[in-house]
């Protein structure tokens, strides 16, 4: 058992590395875009929602069912459905480039909502000491919301991203390239269980090391 491991390491191991960086571009690219399209989505639902510093029932509404009919679409199936679209952007429905439009598109609603749930957690007692103290509500929301929140935003962004290596894995599976892939091309069709094995641990890993800087940044932000 152990010189067929080896074996395979060694004809496997470039491969194995590549769709290791694969998975790290596609999870990091995904992840910053998804970030910055959903980090202003979750503040607009937070002051527009009811008790929000921006009440607005109809702009709320709106987003938040958007948001609520993104997340609900499982992943195949949005990868599945939008290939014209991913072809406009990046000319490509394959590889990593093809992989990266659907998990922003996925996973931005879900960070979108991330943030909302931080944000709404913040002491509505500050909120009205700093509105006493003259403060508009943009400085609010820029210097008090944000700030008080950040650290739940520093989890939801934690949570994305590891939502994100489980999507990557799944875009894999449909010729998106990353570890899914390699996993089912060198895996599961070749009837290999130590390849497959070896791939689900280095995912795995992956998860807890983001887990462990997402955890680490929120203890620093709290302590501080």
């Amino acid at each position: 058992m152990i010189e067929k491991i080896s074996e395979d390491l060694v004809r496997y191991g470039p491969s194995l590395i590549k769709a290791f960086k694969d998975t790290c571009i596609m999870v990091g690219i995904s992840g910053i875009f998804a970030t910055i399209i959903g980090t202003p989505i979750g503040v607009i639902l937070a002051v527009t929602n009811e008790g929000g510093l921006l009440k607005n029932k109809y702009v709320y509404s709106i987003l938040s069912k958007i948001i609520n009919v993104l997340r609900s679409i499982p992943f195949v199936i949005l990868v599945a459905s939008i290939p014209w679209l991913v072809r406009a952007i990046v000319h490509t429905t394959i590889g990593v480039k093809g992989a990266v439009i659907p998990l922003i598109i996925a996973s931005s609603p879900f960070m979108a909502k991330q943030v909302e749930l931080a944000l709404l957690k913040v002491d509505k007692g500050v909120i009205e000491a700093y509105t006493a103290m003259g403060f508009s509500k943009i400085d609010i929301i820029v210097k008090v919301l944000l700030r008080e929140g950040l650290g739940g935003i520093i989890q939801g962004v934690t949570l994305s991203m590891v939502g994100l290596i489980g999507y990557s894995a799944i875009a894999g599976t449909v010729g998106g390239g990353g570890l899914g892939d390699f996993a089912i091309r060198y895996g599961y069709n070749m009837f290999n269980p130590y390849l497959m094995t070896l791939t689900l641990i280095i995912i795995i890993m992956l998860v807890f090391i983001v887990q462990f800087i997402g955890d680490f940044a929120y203890q620093k932000i709290s302590n501080h």
